[in-house]
């Protein structure tokens, strides 16, 4: 996706790759980047707190949201760091004042996304969580609420690694059925998979509204990518990459 991005904007010179990093090395490792010629880096699970605690500045999104998915490099190696998901997310899903919303997980992405639903309005944010007391401390920390079973709201969103590989029955692990999706409400799935999550499926044939995670993981990877080389990033090129690895 970066890779094609990068390409469309004639900046031949750049090249986006994967790096493999354990947690005992990962302070180290991304201290080291800027002088190796790194503009930044993406960071996933379980770095996400850490590098908010490495970086020498942090936006207030990422403060706020306890964690961050995108690191910055200034010229004098000083390191940034930000949270694109939250952004991403509402980028992907719209306006989102008064209305209802579940969050499914209390992860770094199920922070992310409770802290936009909050920022942008919407009227009750409920969390569940596998651990109660996680989905208590989370919504204590952006001002949700804490529920221990699903109850009915206008967007449910999965922010767990639940489908991640393909699991054929992902109500197994939440505290909801197919029969909880309806015409009218809007369920997003984190979880990107080519084929579609069965999670997204179930909601779709029972009418209602989905968003699936290419939205999401295109909408929070441009972000990062204009900050890192100041240029608008072609989304559609991005999405294109995604939906076709052959592109990029």
């Amino acid at each position: 996706m970066h890779n094609a991005a990068l390409a469309a904007l004639g900046l031949t010179g750049w090249r986006y790759q994967k790096l493999p990093i354990g947690p005992e090395r990962f302070a180290e490792t991304v201290r080291a980047l800027p002088a190796e010629g790194f503009a930044g880096v993406n960071v996933t699970i379980p770095h996400k707190e850490a590098a908010l605690a490495l970086a020498d500045t942090a936006t207030a999104t990422a403060r706020a949201i306890g964690a961050a998915n995108t690191l910055t490099f200034a010229a004098d190696g000083a390191i940034e760091a930000d949270n694109t998901d939250a952004p991403g997310f509402l980028e992907a899903v719209g306006d989102v004042s008064g209305r209802t919303a579940l969050v499914l997980g209390a992860g770094g992405a199920g922070r992310a996304v409770v802290h936009a639903l909050v920022q942008g309005g919407a009227t009750d944010v409920m969390v569940w969580n596998r651990t109660f007391e996680r989905a208590e401390r989370v919504a204590g920390e952006l001002g949700a609420r804490a529920v221990r079973a699903a109850e009915p709201a206008d967007l449910i969103v999965q922010t767990t690694s639940v489908g991640l590989k393909g699991s054929s029955d992902p109500f197994k692990a939440l505290p909801l059925n197919a029969d909880t999706f309806e015409a009218g409400i809007c369920v997003v799935d984190l979880v990107y998979r080519a084929d579609g999550t069965t999670f997204l499926a179930a909601a779709r044939s029972r009418g209602a509204d989905v968003i699936d995670g290419l939205e999401i993981l295109v909408g929070q990877g441009a972000i990062a990518l204009e900050r890192w080389t100041g240029r608008s990033a072609p989304r559609d090129v991005m999405r294109r990459a995604v939906q076709d690895p052959g592109l990029a």
